[in-house]
């Protein structure tokens, strides 16, 4: 299954003018450029930077851990975690369409030995009974099952958000057969911002949690994981091994908390432009259309008589970016999308429509 296909190189595409690619296309605000620049900083690596040590506690308050640990990328927290969560040999559950298995270059298995057992269920989630179902007596004919991990907000799912009950549950069931949980929060704050859940109530009972600066919150780069102190000891040991400690990443942690201050709330706009676009989408005959429930829009314009990478091809010709995922085309709004880039963006589907 192809996950993701780049939007196609056309050299007579008109210069991007609406970026729907990814909430990962945000650029530095003036007002974050202005935090970067007056960050204080430090060694990060002996654990001498202020920012980042500012940032690392505000995290683990945000999650309700002990501690937390800022990383380069949001790949990188999945990843350490479940380098300190498994063992070689053991089996992860997740669903099948989840980062760790569909955007992570095999590294579970290249660089920790694990196996990831994919777990069915529509919109990106697995339903607790489907866990139960996947859950095998421990025998040495079969790989001890370490962790359960899900990812709040489920990117290919349509950026659906795990009901907090569901979450409930799969922490119960996961406990009760000895698992460890782990929470991919790349977007989790989406998912607070649209259910008024605070995260630390939300991440509850998960071993391990991480948010993501480099989305919705409009951080060049960074993420942070938080779980308890000898847990986030053990990832740090890790982030030493695979080169991800840094000097002075105060710069970068600026930038992180001036999105935590500045840009949480905020991302109901990009909610609110997610469905001013899905409405404008499902209004044009034989479009076909998810209803966003975050800042994903998923659709298909088969039903059009155009498919969809040629209905990429035709909006990249007119200055719109936006991806093919999973068969599907995918718009993402995010602070640098605007309501009026989203009318014009309906507009520019139906025109092309209209002209097949």
């Amino acid at each position: 299954m192809t996950y993701y296909t780049p939007p196609p190189r056309d050299p007579k595409a008109s210069p991007v003018r609406i970026n729907l690619l990814s909430d990962t296309q945000t650029r530095p605000t003036s007002g974050m450029r202005e935090a970067i620049a007056r960050a204080e900083v430090g060694d990060e690596q002996i654990g001498d930077d202020p920012t980042v040590n500012l940032l690392c506690e505000r995290v683990a308050d945000l999650l309700g851990k002990e501690a937390a640990v800022f990383l380069p990328s949001g790949t990188m927290c999945n990843v350490t975690a479940t380098l300190v969560h498994c063992r070689p040999g053991d089996e992860i559950l997740a669903h099948e369409s989840a980062h760790i298995i569909a955007r992570e270059g095999g590294a579970h298995a290249a660089l920790g030995g694990f196996q990831i057992t994919p777990l069915n269920g529509p919109d990106g989630q697995f339903s607790p009974a489907t866990l139960r179902a996947a859950l095998h007596p421990r025998s040495r004919y079969q790989p001890p099952q370490t962790v359960v991990s899900v990812e709040q907000t489920a990117n290919i799912g349509g950026g659906t958000i795990w009901k907090k009950a569901d979450l409930d549950e799969v922490v119960r069931i996961a406990k009760s057969n000895g698992m460890a949980t782990h929470m991919d929060g790349a977007r989790l704050l989406n998912a607070c911002v649209a259910t008024g859940i605070s995260a630390r109530d939300m991440a509850a009972g998960w071993d391990s949690a991480w948010i993501d600066f480099s989305k919705g919150l409009g951080a060049p780069v960074g993420a942070a994981i938080a779980g308890s102190r000898d847990f986030i000891d053990e990832v740090w040991r890790w982030k030493q091994r695979l080169g991800g400690s840094m000097r002075q990443a105060g710069i970068c942690a600026a930038a992180c908390v001036y999105a935590l201050d500045h840009h949480v709330d905020r991302l109901a706009e990009d909610h609110a432009n997610a469905r001013a676009l899905a409405r404008g989408l499902s209004q044009i005959q034989g479009v076909e259309v998810q209803q966003p429930e975050t800042n994903l829009v998923f659709f298909k314009p088969d039903g059009a008589g155009i498919s969809g990478d040629d209905m990429v091809r035709g909006l990249r010709q007119r200055g719109v970016l936006l991806a093919m995922m999973d068969g599907r085309i995918r718009a993402c709004t995010h602070l640098d999308v605007s309501a009026g880039m989203i009318e014009e963006t309906v507009g520019l589907v139906r025109e092309i429509v209209r002209g097949v």
